[in-house]
């Protein structure tokens, strides 16, 4: 029997037993709130944080209560010990006081109920996964490098700080948790000193990348491009290139890790006095009450300014993952640079339509407009692998590709080293494929059914295809699609809190190879934005070594520059948060609004107008006194929200004024949902916009984020992502027609349940349908889920 505990609130369990003679006599039991799912009548392992009642050092500092460690630790061993003699199968693993007050330990989930009894015992947390927040990555080979390709540090501002005010970050610590950094880079050398920080996958002090042949896992090189990003000086200069690093590695091979090195990785870097930590990592868990996240609140409060990833999960609402749901950190959004956009064509000897022909990407425009120049044999190449291209001369003509398997990029690169002058990438599933910048040679894309007329055409002898690309529009910076999307269960906050380059950032990876230590390579996500905000942080610390942590978030999100599609509308405030980045505005700030977005929370009164009173503040850093006009700006109007405010705010120089505002909401007449705001103050030419939100009734969050499969000894776990749970839900299992990318034969059901707790399911399958083992191969799992009247049903391309 599977048993599901997660409580949201304290759980009082009635005793059942009482002693002779005595009616009535049942005392409560004060039970610890456990969050997660899991099979209560496994005998499996499972790791989890335990979280104590004694607040930790930080905690209690800023509670203004005593603590040491000392005391700490003798609390935190008597709560070890007591959780040891309830669940005699568990070990302890990593201990945390600092701005966390715990410990992971890993037992048989059997035991888990025994343990939330204890005393002492305030909360037991998952131990998830996290992966770096990154995708399609290139690497950049030193003949066809340049330091121009990192040209996103001087799109936000950061050069002009260098050159025009001496500021570069000089003095200002920041922390890399990621995968390792590769401090031997000649980029990077100058930012490390003789301490690098600390490797807590192999519990050691060279936090240096994974390398190749680690049998543990593949290498990796994603700490070291983030670690560029900030800091490098060399041939290419990061945003604060003379800043100093310190490298924490929490994910080690293949770029995954858990909670409980995360949180250490957290803990190591305060008390290492990191001024700034970075942490371009993630999980899909739209949920700020998690281990990690607590722990960068609590960073935070100790002055360290914590930046985090979104993820990378959109473009739907409600996709942001922890730790970019954490209530303080600063938590980015990926943008991508301005670009040109193309009208392309392509004509065959057949005289066969193309209508979806269109540019995918390409290493120039130069290259990508000399396609018009000549009449080319076009070869299919399949997937496009390097195995593919064996035996087949593509030098000099088009490589026609299929979609799947492995990155557009690297089948991109693949047609270049093998001799093609360009390629052309059909889908392998319905509807349209992604922009790639980047690409080693001029890509065009289209959908299947064109793709497959183009295999057609070769199959009759057409094997020539001539292009007409021409200029159509040039686009400004742009919200990359992948960039998750906010807001934030439970808390309903806004995220990101703001955006920066996140698409083809190039960067320091290690080579692995002293001989030849300069490695860059290109990546995108989430990861690639967040070590801007890190950098322009550093910036502003050094500018400003008084400002709290809470000063710089807001400058970066008062200064930040408001976004707008192709179409020319702006982004939904959950989309780029407060906007993207601008470094020298925010060196320059003369009045911070904070916090830089405002949730007014959610209203559910069903008869009547519900008022509640609210406030932000206003400080004025100028050595004037300042008047400042307000204006909140309904985005849809609706006369059913009212927010008062005063229209005229006159602050002292130096001073902080806090700003009052009356929300009146009539939600029986609103449909459930959120509704958006901004807030604007005015001063002169000094406009400050802060994006806000309110929620009326049920939100409209999704039921269904993901699934998930993946073998577990003879059998599979299988599970989903459910952010407000579910009353209802089951698995069936479908053929996946490879041939055209769509569902095939319904196969059954393999599983159901009902009242399920937020945030994940999952379960154990024996690979079986109706009795009969199911053969390996890709599957279609559809995931069926209901929760307060609402259904969803989503399918997912899985492989057994």
């Amino acid at each position: 029997m599977r048993v599901v505990f997660s409580f949201l609130a304290l759980l009082l369990v009635t005793s059942t037993f009482a002693p002779f003679g005595s009616a009535n006599n049942q005392r409560p039991l004060e039970l610890a709130e456990l969050f997660g799912n899991y099979d209560l009548s496994s005998s499996n392992d499972t790791t989890v944080i335990v979280e104590l009642d004694e607040p930790s050092i930080v905690e209690a500092k800023h509670r203004g209560k005593g603590q040491t460690k000392g005391n700490l630790k003798r609390i935190r061993d008597n709560v070890k010990s007591d959780v040891h003699n309830a669940a005699p199968n568990s070990s302890v693993d990593r201990e945390y006081d600092y701005v966390f007050s715990g410990f992971s330990v890993t037992l048989p989930q059997s035991e888990l109920p025994s343990i939330l009894g204890v005393e002492g015992v305030k909360a037991v947390y998952p131990d998830v996964e996290y992966q770096v927040d990154a995708h399609d990555f290139e690497e950049v080979d030193s003949e066809s490098f340049s330091p121009a390709m990192f040209d996103s540090a001087p799109f936000i501002g950061a050069d002009k700080a260098w050159e025009d005010l001496g500021i570069t970050g000089k003095g200002v610590t920041v922390a890399i948790i990621d995968t390792g950094t590769d401090y031997t880079h000649p980029d990077l050398t100058h930012a490390f000193g003789d301490y690098k920080g600390w490797d807590f996958v192999d519990n050691n002090e060279d936090p240096q990348e994974t390398p190749p042949g680690d049998p543990r896992g593949s290498s990796t090189n994603h700490g070291t491009h983030v670690a560029g990003t900030v800091a490098a000086n060399g041939q290419i200069k990061g945003v604060a290139p003379d800043a100093d690093l310190l490298a924490y590695r929490v994910l080690g091979p293949g770029g995954s890790g858990t909670t409980e090195n995360v949180v250490a990785g957290i803990e190591r870097a305060v008390q290492d006095g990191a001024d700034v930590m970075n942490l371009s990592l993630g999980n899909t868990l739209n949920s700020p009450d998690w281990a990690t996240s607590i722990a960068l609140d609590w960073a935070m409060a100790e002055g360290v300014v914590a930046v985090s990833s979104n993820g990378n999960s959109g473009p739907e609402n409600w996709t942001v993952g922890s730790p970019g749901t954490s209530r303080e950190a600063i938590s980015v959004g990926a943008t991508q640079l301005p670009y040109n956009v193309f009208n392309a064509e392509i004509t065959t000897p057949g005289e066969v339509d193309y209508p979806s022909a269109k540019v995918m990407g390409h290493p120039s425009e130069e290259e990508l407009l000399a396609l018009n120049d000549g009449e080319y044999e076009f070869v299919h190449v399949g997937l496009g692998a390097e195995a593919d291209f064996e035996g087949k001369d593509v030098d000099g003509k088009i490589a026609l590709i299929s979609r799947g398997d492995f990155a557009f990029v690297e089948k991109a690169t693949n047609a270049k080293n093998a001799g093609a002058v360009g390629a052309i990438i059909y889908n392998n599933v319905a509807g349209e494929q992604p922009n790639v910048p980047g690409m080693a040679v001029p890509t065009i894309m289209t959908t299947l059914a064109d793709g497959q007329a183009l295999l057609a055409e070769l199959e009759e002898g057409n094997n020539t295809v001539t292009f007409d690309i021409e200029f159509a529009s040039a686009v400004g910076e742009t919200m990359a699609a992948f960039s998750s999307r906010g807001p934030v269960m439970d808390t309903w906050m806004i995220k990101p809190d703001v955006s920066a380059p996140g698409v083809n950032i190039t960067s320091t990876i290690p080579t692995h190879n002293p001989d030849e230590p300069y490695g860059y390579g290109a990546f995108q996500g989430t990861s690639m934005s967040a070590p801007h905000v890190a950098g322009a942080a550093a910036l502003l610390l050094e500018a400003h070594s008084d400002w709290s942590v809470d000063n710089v978030k807001a400058a970066l999100m008062n200064t930040a520059e408001l976004m707008h599609d192709p179409d020319g509308n702006a982004y939904p405030h959950n989309t780029q948060g407060a906007g993207s980045i601008r470094v020298v505005d925010a060196l320059n700030s003369e009045t911070l609004v904070t916090p830089g977005s405002h949730s007014f929370g959610v209203f559910y009164k069903d008869q009547g107008k519900q008022v509640e009173r609210q406030h932000f503040e206003i400080t004025n850093l100028s050595d004037e006194r300042k008047r400042y006009s307000v204006d909140i700006e309904l985005h849809d109007g609706n006369d059913d929200i009212r927010v008062n405010t005063s229209n005229n705010l006159q602050v002292q120089p130096g001073k902080t004024q806090k700003v009052n505002m009356n929300v009146q909401v009539d939600a029986g007449k609103l449909d459930p949902g959120y509704y958006e705001a901004t807030i604007t103050l005015t001063h002169s030419d000094e406009v400050l916009r802060v994006p806000s939100i309110l929620f009326v009734k049920e939100p409209d969050y999704p039921r269904l984020t993901g699934a998930f499969m993946g073998q577990e000894g003879d059998g599979y776990y299988v599970g989903s992502y459910l952010p407000g749970g579910a009353d209802v839900i089951e698995y069936d299992m479908y053929h996946f027609n490879a041939s055209d990318g769509t569902i095939g034969q319904f196969l059954g059901t393999i599983h159901e349940d009902t009242n399920i707790s937020a945030p994940t399911h999952e379960f154990s399958w024996d690979g079986k349908i109706n009795g009969a083992d199911l053969p390996n191969g890709e599957y279609v799992l559809a995931v069926y889920v209901e929760q307060a009247g609402v259904t969803e049903y989503k399918a997912y391309l899985v492989e057994k």
